[in-house]
């Protein structure tokens, strides 16, 4: 996949609120036309915007199943619209009790092959997407939970037309047709993959979701849907850990949002273990005496800023980022203007800093994904972003959905040079995420933006080139979606193929 068609499917994930906008309005983004509509129907009905969402998410499940579902994770934000509080829910996948942070090298102490460690059982962590929905409806819901399951259940039983990009990743991962469970739904009898158009029926989902809509979210950690969970990730050739105990134990987390301003605006992300919030927060507070907004969005002096600000944001991401449970994360120190200022020391309007390495914050010391923008008829809104990590996850489907292969996002080495690696495996542990679910304020803290996208670690520079686009450049939800990308990891700087500012560098 070029970057350029990558780009522009995350891009289109992305939501805008304007600032403007009536209570009596609702919105809707998400990936899919059919959970669009699934969204809309329950905001017609009086539900509130986790209900969408969760009746998003379970459409999603069903019509785009290699992004997210029952078996993947995901972190909420919550905008309250009468008190203009926001409420973060963490859904993160969990390692297994019995993961060690050798988990990914072979005998040797080396990584094992990418193929081997994404597609097996080792990389299946403890799903948490339902757990956290439920918790979040228990909150925030107005209609009933199994009213929320109903357009899913109608799709999933009497089937749907392959939509463009669930045809395209079949067309493009023949190894798929290996899962038993993902042959019978996604292939025809001559072995092909289904085309776009063609009719898909997953009864076996349909089955399950009807089940999760009586009997709650905790049918899916107990009992029979639990044990078919744990066979087929310690029957797969490439077994895993997970156990019967890992999915009784599991349990969402509540907490508190990251923010900080932005010139006249305050910008609020999700906090560790996702690395997001405080990626977005950096490169932002690194950016602003540059004074972005005297430039055009197609400057080449503030895109080569953002590419520097970038490096730095995740020099520090990669070092210090992982599960808060686990790692002591400076995130005050983070995003202190003192700590800004002198890692801003390093960037230069005209020449590249190559690789760098991570500051030391105040207070450290040593030792294919889909997103939802949702406002509801009150101005409370949730911007949401759900993952079974890779396209199709670990490729085990077990009663109609598949299974993540989120224990990939932990870092393979546990230690270098001697020092251990914040984000290593250990049991338990939620991996770090560069999933960046975002609301944008004003000073009175209403609601701007709610906003966020799919893409892996390019997540967090596709977030951010939006928001400097609303908020520097003035432009529209729609412009700043269609700008040119330019992704900055801390190391090889990457433009948008086929673009004027990839012509220009």
């Amino acid at each position: 996949m070029t970057l350029r068609r990558l780009l522009v499917t995350t891009a289109a994930l992305l939501g805008f609120v304007p600032a403007a906008v009536a209570a009596p309005k609702t919105m809707v983004a998400a990936a899919n036309p059919m959970a669009v509509e699934a969204g809309l129907d329950v905001l017609r009905r009086g539900g509130s915007a986790v209900d969408a969402a969760i009746a998003v998410q379970m459409v999603l499940g069903v019509v785009e199943p290699q992004a997210s579902g029952l078996g993947g994770g995901g972190f909420l934000l919550h905008y309250d619209g009468a008190s203009r509080a926001i409420a973060v829910y963490d859904g993160r996948e969990t390692a297994p009790a019995g993961a060690t942070s050798r988990l990914f090298l072979d005998s040797d102490g080396k990584p094992i092959g990418q193929a081997d460690a994404v597609r097996s059982g080792r990389s299946v962590g403890v799903p948490g997407v339902l757990a956290m929905l439920e918790l979040a409806h228990r909150e925030h819901g107005k209609l009933p939970w199994a009213e929320l399951f109903t357009s899913a259940i109608g799709l999933a039983r009497d089937g749907f037309a392959a939509p463009p990009r669930l045809a395209g990743a079949l067309a493009r991962m023949p190894w798929l047709r290996d899962d038993v469970a993902l042959r019978a739904i996604y292939y025809n009898d001559d072995g092909s993959p289904k085309k776009l158009g063609e009719r898909i029926i997953n009864a076996a989902l349909a089955d399950t979701m009807r089940l999760l809509a009586t009997q709650g979210a905790r049918a899916l950690y107990d009992g029979p849907i639990a044990d078919d969970m744990v066979d087929r990730v310690r029957g797969h050739i490439r077994p895993g850990a997970l156990a019967s105990s890992d999915l009784a134990g599991y349990r969402p987390v509540k907490r508190e949002p990251v923010c900080g301003p932005y010139r006249v605006w305050i910008v609020c992300g999700m906090p560790p273990p996702s690395s997001g919030g405080i990626a977005v927060l950096q490169i932002l507070g690194l950016l602003e005496p540059f004074e972005l907004w005297r430039d055009k969005p197609d400057d080449l002096r503030s895109l080569h800023l953002i590419a520097q600000a970038s490096r730095l944001a995740f020099a520090d991401r990669n070092r210090y980022v992982a599960d808060p449970a686990f790692v002591d994360v400076p995130v005050a120190g983070l995003l202190s203007p003192t700590y800004l200022a002198e890692r801003r020391k390093l960037m230069s309007p005209d020449r590249s800093m190559g690789e760098v390495a991570p500051g030391v914050p105040p207070g450290y010391v040593e030792r294919g994904t889909s997103h939802m923008s949702i406002v509801d008829r009150w101005g409370s809104a949730v911007a949401f972003t759900t993952t079974i990590e890779g396209p199709f996850g670990a490729g085990i489907m077990m009663r109609g959905f598949l299974l993540n292969n989120e224990l990939t996002d932990f870092s393979a080495r546990p230690e270098i040079d001697g020092k251990p690696v914040a984000n290593r495996v250990e049991p338990g542990k939620r991996p770090r995420s560069s999933m960046s679910p975002t609301f944008i304020l004003d000073r009175d803290r209403k609601l701007v933006a709610a906003l966020g996208s799919a893409g892996g670690a390019r997540i967090i520079g596709d977030a951010l080139q939006t928001i400097i686009g609303l908020l520097d450049w003035n432009l529209t939800m729609q412009q700043a979606i269609a700008q040119p990308r330019l992704i900055e990891l801390n190391g090889t700087t990457e433009l948008e193929e086929g673009t004027a500012i990839a012509a220009r560098a």
